[in-house]
């Protein structure tokens, strides 16, 4: 944990993790703080990177979206110019919501939330089509047992 955080910046994390929806009122109340107080606590977080935005978590499958893919990807190729165009080109695929560069038998790690195996199919195709890749291997999410999870702070 950031040597900087003190018992209520992370009291505050934890409950803008659990629902950043709150008002300002109650989120206060809940860390024992003023509004005016946590207000500025929280906008220091901002400031210093800490709190990047406020989302809103959807379900995918009440949304028609339910096939999870974790596409892992070797790559013959690790130039910077390469890794600048394979960044460009995945982010431009709104099924791929997360994805990473990792160590170990593969390079990168895809998360991929897709309609059905047709519609996976697609964005595979899409992946493929500009880059050379040497192997994409694909895993299947049967089941959530837990996702977006918070950060423990």
């Amino acid at each position: 944990m950031d040597k900087n955080l003190d018992q209520i910046d992370s009291r505050i994390l934890r409950e803008l993790q659990r629902d950043a929806g709150q008002s300002q009122r109650e989120l206060a109340d809940k860390v024992g703080l003023s509004q005016n107080a946590c207000w500025r606590r929280i906008r220091l977080m901002e400031e210093r990177g800490i709190i990047k935005g406020q989302t809103v978590r959807l379900d995918a499958q009440a949304l028609g979206y339910g096939l999870v893919v974790f596409a892992m990807v070797r790559t013959r190729n690790h130039s910077a110019d390469w890794l600048r165009r394979f960044r460009a080109h995945v982010s431009s695929i709104p099924d791929i919501i997360d994805f990473y560069r990792i160590g170990g038998d593969y390079d990168y790690m895809l998360k991929i939330v897709t309609r059905d195996m047709k519609s996976y199919d697609h964005v595979y195709q899409r992946l493929i089509d500009k880059l050379d890749l040497e192997t994409v291997t694909s895993y299947f999410a049967m089941e959530a047992i837990e996702e977006n999870r918070p950060i423990p702070v």
